[in-house]
């Protein structure tokens, strides 16, 4: 282990904030900058960002922080290129804005394109162009982000990811790493062990639901639960620390948890005139119980939980949190009042704080905006210390009046386009064409930002760059103008073919609308449940497509004709692999069918041809998706090992992130629905899980065909937790030439149509 990291680690364990701070203030500045002048230490945060994204192009640009927070300008001739912004982050964002709209570059969190010439090219008539955000809070990452995405991450993943939501126009980033070593220090304030603290933290994977007080302690089988080691809390809680205080340098805000509650068991217990209110159970879990916020004990509480997050991660200005998500009781609390109890304990830690809160479903309750609001004359003063970030801007057609419904509270315009992490391509975009900058500019509205909400992020690169530019768009957003120039910048010069391909995807998958109540593509079935009935694989996912299929295949057929010399970016790699891919997927929905009327036949034929065909689509599927490294299963289970402080931990650490994506957690939850909510087409899963189960469904189906009998019921959950805890042998590099395997998936098609 490096030096420096060992000494950030070794601070942060004994609690010596100081040394922390100098420790990972070291760590982020990645050694000296270039282009940016004297003391201008923002824009030598830009151009240390410019470096390690354009190692070949860096020192072409210069950066000058200057002019207002939300603005940038980008001027220059040929090779000497100058960017002025407010912030390193908003600088960054001129660089982007230069990338795509001048050099015909994409640098995107799902592939990038970079063929540059070695004289960047200067400003079209040597004209400056300037460009100011509409709104000042563009928020990304969703709670879930950090167990869908990737829980096991690095920092060298890490580091990039920021960057790239600086260049995307970012300037509020959700940053729960480390909240669970947080956590284990307040509570051994008020009576508690640091080992049981630990036996009560579930692993990474599962952590964003026990920081919405849904559960804790995963996995629960006495058999496989142990504490987790202070090794891995140490090593998160500097990894959280690093990236607030990249954050932090990049003149962006790290939006921190605050506490609004959680405590371990037996609290009231340990702690004379606690006053806890159970919380029930969610998706069989035990939840955490409730502190009730307007007791002096919750404001002790709170006090510490500040103190001991200023320590660890510093301050911020913005704090995350949802009283009662998703079914939690208030018992004989007055939401209202709690509510208060918990702004007010805010406000003692940090003065100018911004509580942040989610809007999904019933979340938030009106109760607590009103009584936040009522904190100033008119409300007008309490208002401002809320901001709702809203995961149904682009999904109910009902959601139409955000004012009314949150009392004018300010409000950011956004999308949930992806669900547990699916791997679906596509998004409601007329919506936000048609909404955002009508509910922006309609009079007395309260938007003020935008944000950024799948539930994982690095896909969907095409709705990411949409939907980021949202708030620095000039004029009306034209789709077909924006789409067509979004290939020519993906693939770095214009090609009939790209144009066309993204043309067909536009009216497809990305241009479904609202209409139908959904803000996300349907799943394939090679990742469902087997059933001749199945219609999703994950239970809240639609039923049906929202687009047509065959439609669909033709930007395939255009992707593939792209020519030679633009094919070898790993954008149009990637493009290529999701689209394959999803036409791979679409497929299932045609061959269940002929499954289904082959069994009502009792045609054994008949079946052995269109299993055969289900199962041989399976297998290319997984040699398609093998291609990428990210698209990797194995991949996914190392990451998780490399963070155990011994082997066994690392099983543990391998069933925690692996489970997630297959049975979520126990066989209560996962038949109330959990089980394959995270499914996704990845080599390891398609043909490792999904096609044992289908190939062990077909087996029994064709042995009832011929011996006249009904198929004998499988107990999938027993099967789909003896593999998640065994896989066998995963790969961790990719193999194969996904242009190939493509051009094979397109005969395939055509074979099966």
């Amino acid at each position: 282990m490096p030096l420096a990291r060992r000494s950030l680690l070794s601070a942060l364990a004994a609690g010596s904030a100081g040394a922390a701070v100098a420790g990972a203030a070291t760590l982020a500045e990645g050694g000296p900058a270039l282009g940016a002048g004297g003391g201008d230490t923002g824009a030598r945060a830009a151009a240390a960002a410019a470096r390690r994204l354009l190692p070949r192009h860096w020192h072409q640009f210069s950066f000058r922080t200057e002019g207002g927070r939300d603005t940038f300008t980008v001027s220059g001739e040929a090779g000497r290129l100058r960017i002025a912004g407010g912030t390193p982050g908003t600088q960054l964002t001129g660089l982007n804005w230069y990338l795509r709209h001048v050099a015909d570059a994409d640098v995107n969190w799902a592939g990038e394109q970079l063929d540059l010439p070695r004289i960047l090219p200067g400003m079209p008539g040597g004209t400056a162009v300037t460009r100011r955000a509409g709104v000042p809070h563009r928020f990304a990452l969703n709670d879930t982000n950090e167990g869908y995405t990737g829980p096991y991450h690095d920092w060298s993943y890490w580091e990039r990811e920021l960057d790239v939501l600086a260049l995307h126009g970012y300037n509020q980033v959700l940053v729960t790493v480390g909240a669970d070593a947080l956590y284990h220090r307040v509570f051994q304030e008020f009576g508690y062990g640091e080992e049981e603290l630990r036996a009560w933290l579930p692993g990474p994977a599962h952590q964003p639901w026990w920081l919405l007080q849904n559960m804790a302690s995963f996995p629960t089988s006495a058999a496989f639960r142990e504490p987790v080691s202070a090794q891995l809390l140490d090593a998160r809680a500097a990894l959280g620390r690093r990236l607030a205080d990249r954050l932090r340098a990049l003149g962006m805000v790290p939006v921190l948890p605050g506490y609004f509650g959680t405590v371990p068991p037996g609290f009231a217990a340990r702690n004379r005139g606690a006053r806890t209110v159970p919380q029930g159970t969610w998706m069989g879990f035990d939840r955490p119980d409730w502190l009730d916020p307007r007791t002096d004990l919750f404001a002790r509480v709170a006090a510490a939980f500040y103190r001991v997050q200023g320590e660890l991660f510093g301050a911020s200005t913005h704090y995350k949190m949802d009283l009662l998500h998703e079914g939690g009781t208030a018992g004989d609390v007055p939401v209202g009042e709690a509510a208060k109890g918990v702004e007010r304990a805010l406000r003692r830690a940090r003065p100018d704080a911004v509580w942040v809160l989610l809007g999904w479903r019933h979340n938030p309750p009106r109760a607590i905006l009103d009584a936040v609001a009522s904190g100033g004359p008119d409300g007008a003063a309490g208002r401002e210390r809320l901001l709702v970030v809203d995961g149904l801007s682009d999904r109910f057609p009902t959601v139409t009046d955000r004012e009314a419904d949150w009392g004018g509270v300010p409000y950011a315009f956004g999308s949930i386009w992806n669900f547990g992490g699916h791997t679906t391509l596509g998004a409601n975009t007329p919506d936000w064409a048609r909404l955002y900058e009508a509910w922006r500019t309609k009079e007395g509205s309260a938007l003020r930002g935008i944000a950024l909400l799948p539930e994982a992020a690095d896909n969907n690169p095409a709705a990411f760059a949409l939907f980021s530019e949202l708030p620095w768009h000039e004029g009306d957003l034209d789709l077909k103008a924006w789409f067509a120039r979004w290939a020519r910048s993906r693939y770095g010069a214009y090609d009939a073919h790209a144009e066309a391909a993204w043309d067909v995807l536009r009216r497809t998958a990305y241009g479904t609308t609202r209409a139908d109540s959904w803000s996300e593509g349907a799943d394939g079935l090679f990742g469902a449940r087997p059933s001749l009935t199945a219609r999703r694989a994950a239970s809240w996912s639609p039923k049906e497509l929202r687009y047509d299929a065959h439609e669909f295949e033709r930007a395939l057929d255009e992707l593939l004709k792209v020519r030679p010399g633009l094919r070898e970016s790993s954008a149009y790699r990637r493009d290529l692999l999701d689209v394959a891919r999803q036409c791979l997927s679409n497929r299932s929905r045609a061959l269940l069918p002929r499954i289904a009327r082959a069994c009502a036949a009792r045609d054994v034929k008949a079946f052995d041809a269109a299993s055969g065909d289900w199962l041989s689509l399976m297998d290319l599927l997984e040699r398609l998706v093998g291609t990428d490294a990210r698209h990797l299963l194995g991949r996914w289970t190392a990451q998780a090992r490399a963070w155990g402080a011994d082997e066994a931990e690392r099983d543990r650490l391998q069933y925690d992130a692996l489970s997630l994506l297959t049975v979520w957690g126990t066989r209560q939850g996962a038949e109330a629905g959990l089980r394959d909510y995270a499914n996704r087409e990845w080599a390891g899963l398609v043909g490792g899980l999904y096609r044992l189960r289908w190939s062990t469904y077909f087996t029994e189906l064709r042995a009832a065909l011929t011996e006249g009998r009904a198929p004998a019921a499988v107990d999938w959950y027993a099967l789909e937790e003896r593999w998640t805890r065994a896989p066998g042998r995963l790969a961790t590099r990719p193999a194969g030439d996904v242009h190939r395997i493509a051009r094979e998936v397109r005969e395939r098609l055509r074979a099966t149509a």
